[in-house]
Parts: structure tokens; sequence; C-alpha cells
């Protein structure tokens, strides 16, 4: 096998590959001696069908199978002979018929030379923060929110009140909807409808109405009104006010608790939110470690059809996660995630040096507790555990997962950490 290299700019290499005939007709007699013992044809007993019939009925397709797996097998060889290591997806072009030697082009893109990397010195703040009681009762009066009740009452509006709304907006002389009215409801405070209207709403009791005016924004997503000031009537047909369950045995019971006991339900609900802290302190860190990674090396020119690979890849999701919204969304364009998804190069390829320098192995417990952790949150834990051993796809996502935050923790250990307190809440928020 003969195997040249030439580079394309900083990055980009092109391995040429050049195959004897001879390794491609011995994978071919391989594959039709497999099937030769395996196959099954009318007229011949299993094991007995003649070498040529075996090749007249699948000679075109094993070749073609044999030819792919000696690309991809040379191809492998090729890299470790240069000592070369791609990074994403290489191109490959073939060059030649079937029936010669094999010859191919390979094109990609490798690592770029981050020099040293002095994990010792960089500067992160590792937030610390803990389940108080305060935030068990704070949970707890969420599940009774998550369970309320409402009953219609006669008074007027107020705020924490569920009212069914009809209303229309004037805008240019322009009755919008041109007939009949716009019917929703919302708890007032929450913002569910444009501020403005939800606090006309305040006062009113059922069957009462007002008119406001109401300035839209400029992107507001009824065309007719954005950038504008409409005079919007409100009318609340409906008043309705919570009723929040008591904290007694059926509640309590109603999430699992069997006992129906309040003590055992305080533990329950804090084992959760110790088990959502974790996961929250521990992105927080990955993603500290990961931005002053990508600060810290700013100046090293990286692959650019790896970023511009995961930027569609960053903008396939973005539509997919519209679609299932009920959005009608198209395809997105890639261009706006080009930054994020350079950064999220930058940070993988980074971590990944760090691993390869420092000879770090997956552990495989905590690729077990991560699996626990992640079937704990399901009625029946066992199957979710089955499903991602029995699945590859899914256990080498979650490997590539934990490998990384393994990794990450290794740095954190080393680097010049800061401890940051928060709250429980704060640490919950992404951007706190």
């Amino acid at each position: 096998m003969h195997v040249s290299v030439e580079s394309i700019g900083s990055l980009g290499r092109k391995l040429s590959v050049s195959v004897p005939a001879e390794r491609l007709e011995s994978a071919v007699g391989n594959r039709l001696r497999e099937l030769s013992r395996t196959v099954r044809m009318n007229g011949f007993r299993p094991g007995k069908v003649p070498a040529k019939v075996i090749e007249q009925r699948f000679g075109a397709q094993v070749r073609s199978e044999a030819y792919s797996d000696v690309v991809r097998d040379t191809f492998g060889e090729a890299l470790r002979q240069q000592n070369l290591q791609p990074v994403g997806q290489p191109e490959i072009n073939a060059e030649g018929g079937v029936a010669e030697d094999i010859r191919y082009t390979a094109t990609f893109e490798v690592a770029p030379d981050f020099g040293d990397i002095d994990i010792t010195t960089l500067p992160i703040q590792r937030a610390a923060a803990s389940v108080e009681d305060a935030d068990i009762d704070n949970m707890i009066e969420t599940l009774r929110q998550q369970r309320r009740s409402w009953n219609v009452v006669e008074r007027a509006a107020q705020a924490g009140d569920l009212v069914n709304v009809e209303n229309f907006a004037v805008v240019d002389g322009k009755r919008l909807p041109e007939e009949g009215v716009e019917r929703g409801m919302t708890v007032v405070g929450s913002n569910m409808l444009f501020p403005a209207i939800e606090q006309a709403l305040v006062g009113l009791s059922a069957g009462e109405e007002k008119t406001v005016d109401v300035s839209f924004p400029a992107d507001w997503r009824v065309a007719e009104l954005a950038g504008k000031t409409a005079q919007v009537n409100v009318k609340a047909a409906k008043v309705s006010e919570q009723h929040l369950p008591a904290i007694d045995d059926a509640f309590i019971k109603s999430f699992g608790v069997k006992s129906g006991k309040l003590d055992k339900f305080r533990d329950e609900v804090r084992s959760n939110l110790q088990r959502e802290l974790k996961g929250a302190l521990s992105a927080r860190l990955r993603s500290e470690v990961a931005q002053k990674l990508v600060a810290a090396y700013t100046h090293i020119e990286l692959p650019p059809r790896l970023i511009e690979a995961e930027a569609r890849s960053m903008a396939a999701q973005a539509a997919e996660n519209a679609r299932r919204q009920g959005q009608n969304v198209g395809q997105v364009d890639h261009a706006p995630f080009m930054e994020a998804a350079r950064n999220r190069v930058s940070a993988g390829l980074i971590v990944g040096e760090v691993a390869k320098r420092n000879n770090l192995r997956l552990d495989p417990k905590r690729v077990n507790q991560a699996i626990n952790l992640i079937a704990s949150t399901y009625e029946d834990p066992q199957q979710v555990v089955d499903l991602y051993r029995n699945d590859p796809n899914l256990m080498q996502g979650l490997q590539a997962r934990v490998m990384e935050e393994q990794v990450i923790d290794w740095i954190a250990e080393r680097a010049q950490a800061t401890d940051v307190a928060m709250s429980f809440t704060d640490a919950l928020r992404p951007n706190a």
C-alpha cells in the first residue's frame, strides 16, 4: 500500500492511497467463501452451493461491499502510518474501477497545535450551593400550585385570579378581528397575555369591559399591530380564584410517598432537589471551564469545515425544536450559529487534547452512576437501564458526555478555582 499526504492550508490534509488489486480480490474471495457456507438456494443442500453459482448470484454485491471494507480498513491504516487524526467526517473520493488497484483520496481536517496547555493557571469560578428548608417549602408550594383548582367568583378580578378574556383591537381605523372577538384566558400577573392588556383586567368583574391604549413592539407577532398603538377593548367573561389543595395524606400519597407522612415527603423532595442541584452545578462548572478554555486559546486557528458542520447541526436542531413547538419553519440559516459553533468546537478539541496528553480514560463507574441517575427519575428505573445497555447509540452518546464531564472535573481540580456561594434558586438559573 502506498500513501502520500498533501497539506491544504494549515489544518487541511489530502491523503492519497493506492492499494494493490490483490487485497480486494482476497477480500472478495473470503466473503464468497463465507456465503457458500451459509447461503440457502433452491436445488442445493446448505453449504453445497457451487462457488460459480454463488459468484453469479452475489458477485456484484459482494465486490461492492468488499471494496467499501478495504477502503475503510486501509484508510485507518494510512492514518496510523502517517500519524494523523482527523477531526470531523473525511471526504473520500475513489479513483479507478473495482477491477483495478484501489486508488482514493481522503480530504479532512486535523486538530490544531495548542502548544502548552497549563491547566494549573486557568482561573475559574466554582459555584457552591445547598438545599435549604426554605427551598423545600417553595417546591412543595409549587407542587400545590400545579394541583390547584379554580372556583368562579362574582367579585372583581385581582392578581392571581384566572380570567376568561374576550378582546378586539382598533388600529388605524381598522378593527381586528373584523368580526367577533378573540378569546383566551390568563392568570392575572403571569404575563401570559400582553402585560398592558392583562393589567387592564384588574378591577373588572364578569361581564365588565374597558378600552385601553396599548403600544405594541415592532416585532409583535401580529403584523397589523407591530410597532403601533391600538385601542384594545378588554372584557372579563369569567373570573375564578384559585383553590390550593391541603398538604394532607391524599396529597402526599399522590406523589408516590406511600406512608403519606409529611417528613417522608419532605425527604423525598429534598432528595429530588439535591439531584437537580448536582446536575445544575455540574453544568455550571462545565460551562465555566469551557468558556475559560476557549478564552485562553482564541489565537489558535480552528478547522473551518468542522465549525461550519457544527453550525449546520445546531441550525438543524433549532429548526427541529421549533417544529416540535408547532412552528412552521423551513431550513434555518446556519450563519447566526457560527460563533457558538466555534466556541463549542474549540472547547471540544481542547478537552480532547487534555484527555489525550494526560492519558485520561473513561471511568465505567461514572457511566453506571449516570445511567442510574437518569433511570431514577422514571417509574421503572430498570427498564431505562436496560434501554441504555441495549442501545449502542444511546450508550455512545452517554459515554461521550460522561467522558467530557470527567475531563472537565479533572481540569477543575487542578485549575485556580474560586468558590462562589449561591442560593439554590440562583444556582438553577442558567445565566445567574
